[in-house]
């Protein structure tokens, strides 16, 4: 070792000082990428109901991933296209800027925090989310890949439900949405980063894109807007003006490369179809030929055929039908209930919270499946979800506790099963939690996708692989049972006749073929 000086490392301020909280103008140009650029760039995985459903999933709680404030460009700049890529997509979103130091702030004091909104665009390379692991830091964090403006739009008077957000490819509309019914509000969003995370003045925030997010080429212009068309004055952030070029350098030389699977093109394009796919192929699909089957034989019959295959612990137990006489056949979606706490009820049970999620979400032919522990001291769906069911197209509603409501769900015409009616609220005796997970309802286990048949003697699970043989089985022993009704109605014993033996399975064969 030399007796040379050595140079002391540069010293860094892990938390330099931002411009304090202002009132901002209706809508005071920025400089995002200069001295305005933030701190830090938080953004949401999934918060729109439009975009949530092309996804197929449904979020319990917020998820977040963070941008290098080096990925902040400002309206009417560019953003390279990787080179030998072929996947950059365009998020049109709203973005939350925060005025003053926010840290452990509730709900209701959280929009305070925010000091303006605006537009960005949160582009991603979807040819290189595989090697991200959820972080999405490369495929979504290059330089340009998150434009802001191109002006502030002052939050203060704002009603943060109220806004509006649209993106342009070219002249063409194709992302329109509002924040009318986010699964996250933007004030949990900030009272839940500020938990563990402080937020500085200038932070950024980005909220979630609605559906209509797809690939944009070489050549082509984006453009995003964020207004408050009811409000007054209209304010809006103006256009975000973003044109697309090809990368000059390839990605890949120093660690992963671009790769592609069906998955990352169909969530890139926003569909199958949008990415010239053919359709998925599904490992089941309940048609109306085996729906018929289903319908015309009982549960009786159907449980038999699958004890007969060694499945004995699939009957939903202790649950009493609203509409006697009527055959409910779907497929299982799932709301799971936890029991109550009230630290729990109060983070988890107001708002858009799982058993709304769970109901809006629902399509034609569904059944809902709740998991409420056996509990039927609450209600766990009233009249407006169960109509809600309803006017969706589900085929019915099984809770293992309470119907609040019961006279009025039990006028609708969706089939319900439950253990009776309760006058109590959700609160009483439960948290909702989570959605389409296996759940445990009336001591037997259900999966979503399960296929859920009830009459009056109860409710049965069928696993999708099985409806087939179970429904033709349980069709051949109705016939079978059938004709040996009519042979003891002429006087025959049952001994050897029920169930029969050669002889006589020799003469039903003869007789019925």
């Amino acid at each position: 070792m030399t007796d040379e000086a050595v140079t002391p490392a540069p010293t860094f301020e892990p938390a330099r000082s931002f411009a304090p909280a202002r009132s901002f103008a209706p809508a005071r140009s920025f400089d995002p990428a200069g001295r305005d650029r933030p701190g830090k760039v938080i953004a949401l995985h999934l918060n729109y109901p439009s975009r949530i459903a092309q996804r197929g999933r449904t979020p319990s709680q917020p998820s977040y991933f963070l941008k290098p404030s080096t990925s902040v460009a400002a309206s009417g700049g560019v953003i390279e296209r990787p080179l030998g890529t072929e996947l950059l997509a365009f998020e049109g979103e709203i973005a939350l800027v925060i005025g003053r130091e926010t840290r452990r702030v509730s709900r209701e004091e959280a929009w305070a925090h925010v000091a303006a909104v605006t537009a960005a665009n949160d582009f991603g390379v979807y040819d290189l989310r595989w090697a991200d692991k959820g972080s999405n830091l490369r495929s979504k964090g290059g330089d340009g890949f998150t434009p802001l403006g191109p002006a502030l739009v002052d939050a203060a008077g704002l009603d943060p439900t109220a806004l509006r957000i649209r993106t342009w490819v070219d002249g063409a509309l194709v992302q329109d949405d509002r924040t009318t019914d986010l699964v996250f509000p933007f004030a949990q969003l900030v009272a839940d980063l500020s938990e563990l995370i402080t937020l500085e003045p200038g932070d950024v925030i980005l909220t979630g894109t609605p559906a209509g997010s797809s690939v944009v080429r070489p050549g082509q212009v984006v453009e995003v807007e964020v207004d408050a068309p009811d409000a007054p004055g209209a304010p809006t952030s103006g256009r975000l003006v973003t044109r697309v070029v090809e990368g000059a350098a390839p990605t890949g030389a120093h660690g992963a490369g671009p790769q592609i699977d069906e998955l990352q093109r169909a969530e890139a394009w926003g569909s199958r179809e949008a990415a010239e796919l053919p359709p998925a192929e599904s490992p089941f699909e309940l048609t109306d030929e085996l729906r018929a089957k289903l319908a015309s034989v009982g549960t009786a019959t159907l449980s038999s055929q699958l004890r007969k295959r060694g499945l004995d612990q699939v009957t939903i137990d202790g649950v009493r039908p609203t509409h006697p006489g009527t055959k409910m056949i779907g497929r299982a979606r799932t709301l799971r209930f936890i029991p109550n706490r009230e630290d729990l009820f109060a983070a988890h049970g107001g708002g858009y919270n799982a058993q709304k999620r769970a109901f809006d979400s629902l399509k034609p032919g569904d059944v809902l499946v709740i998991e409420a522990r056996g509990e039927a001291g609450t209600g766990t769906v009233g009249d407006i979800l169960a109509l809600r069911a309803q006017q969706l197209g589900a085929a019915g509603i099984v809770t293992d506790g309470g119907i609040r409501d019961l006279a009025a769900v039990t006028a609708l015409d969706i089939p319900a099963y439950s253990q009776g009616g309760h006058p109590a609220v959700l609160g009483r005796r439960h948290v909702p939690w989570d959605v389409d997970l296996t759940v445990a309802c009336g001591g037997t286990a259900v999966q979503p996708g399960d296929v859920i048949v009830g009459d009056d003697d109860g409710v049965l699970v069928i696993p999708p692989a099985l409806v087939a043989e179970i429904a033709d089985a349980a069709i051949e022993q109705e016939r079978e049972e059938a004709w040996i009704a009519e042979q003891v109605a002429r006087g025959e014993g049952v001994d050897g006749l029920y169930p029969m033996n050669a002889a006589w399975k020799a003469r039903y064969e003869k007789e019925t073929r």
